[in-house]
């Protein structure tokens, strides 16, 4: 059980860290570089469904941040569960 726990919570913090890398490449590296191609096909289906629900505000994009918080929030209401 405590190996799941640390596999859950594991999981959930390489999403963040992932996420939080797609804003930080948004901004440095070019839309078709692999790396970006690699990192953006593994966030950017989460972050669809949120954009879809949350516009933009003025040029600024909160999906990120609703995306990292609703993995904290999922991440820890199992963690609970399972406890």
């Amino acid at each position: 059980m405590i190996l799941l726990i640390q596999i859950i919570s594991f999981l959930s913090q390489a999403l963040i860290i992932l996420v939080i890398i797609s804003v930080i490449l948004s901004y440095f590296m070019d839309r078709y570089h692999p790396v970006r191609r690699w990192v953006d096909s593994i966030v950017e289906p989460m972050l669809m469904p949120i954009r879809r629900v949350i516009p933009l505000v003025g040029m600024l994009d909160f999906s990120p941040l609703v995306l990292i918080l609703l993995i904290q929030l999922i991440s820890s209401l199992i963690i609970r569960l399972l406890r």
